[in-house]
């Protein structure tokens, strides 16, 4: 009972993180419910060896209903700009199956150090090249068909395989072509949906064999119980983070932004050594 009270609580921040800074999901929720789940049933049995896929799956899951109710509470703000949402909707879906594919493929321990890696080099890019902390003159361009086309794939393959959503990767994009902080945030919820389906099917599907061996409340490799309880927490938070949509200055959004992605880094560093 006290491990669902924490994941209620944790279900909340990842709740308000969602809807302020475009992730919470898999950067919360990931390294809490991997770490539970090996505390409570050991490495090496049969939900050990695949703790790293539960834990992504559920996040996937979970990502789904935050994503969602996130984009609606920024769409009613007004600040989602849909002309830039919409071609890499598409993309990021392919790219989500083939890296919940690949997910379900690998060892746990090869996700776990692609997660420090993956998080570690979007801080050091965020940090030294320019466009990030304060933000970038919009240059004008349209971006091709091709390029949104391949940057969405890789995108959704390196989301769905690490269960975060994507946001860590279209923040800075959208950072990067002129787009203020409170908005790029944003459109990280509703390029995070096709993930979170896509994702979630896969996981579902690849995952199917061996749910029996994780015992009831599985599908896939998707904790149910696990998921119902984070949703209740996220809706709690995303109601109390909806009030401050807007408020945060731009450098000090950009600045915590950082440092949220810091202190995940390094409690999954702490985990993983």
């Amino acid at each position: 009972m006290f491990f669902y009270l924490i994941l209620a609580l944790f279900g909340g921040l990842a709740g308000v993180t969602t809807v302020l800074f475009g992730f919470g999901g898999g950067f919360v929720v990931v390294p809490l419910l991997y770490t539970a789940l090996i505390a409570a049933h050991g490495a090496q049995s049969p939900t050990g060896l695949v703790a790293m896929q539960i834990a992504v799956a559920t996040s996937t899951c979970v990502m789904i209903f935050g994503a969602a109710l996130a984009t609606r509470r920024h769409h009613l703000a007004g600040t989602l700009d849909w002309q830039q949402i919409r071609p890499l909707l598409a993309p990021i879906a392919v790219g989500s199956l083939l890296g919940a594919g690949a997910a379900t493929l690998v060892q746990g321990q090869w996700l776990r150090w692609a997660f420090v890696v993956y998080l570690g080099l979007t801080i050091l890019d965020c940090l030294f090249r320019s466009g990030f902390m304060s933000t970038a003159a919009p240059t004008g361009r349209r971006v091709s068909t091709a390029a949104n086309t391949l940057t969405g794939i890789v995108i959704g393959s390196i989301a769905a395989c690490l269960g975060v959503g994507g946001s860590v990767m279209t923040v800075p994009l959208m950072r990067r072509r002129g787009v203020p902080m409170t908005q790029a945030t944003a459109m990280a919820n509703p390029l995070s949906l096709p993930v979170a389906l896509a994702g979630t099917a896969a996981f579902v599907l690849f995952g199917w064999d061996d749910a029996s061996a994780l015992g009831n409340w599985h599908a896939g490799y998707v904790d149910v119980r696990a998921f119902l309880v984070l949703v209740t927490g996220s809706w709690l938070g995303i109601r109390l983070g909806a009030r401050f949509i807007g408020c945060i200055p731009d450098a000090v959004h950009a600045r915590v932004y950082l440092v949220l992605l810091s202190l995940v880094l390094i409690a999954m560093v702490v985990r993983v050594s």
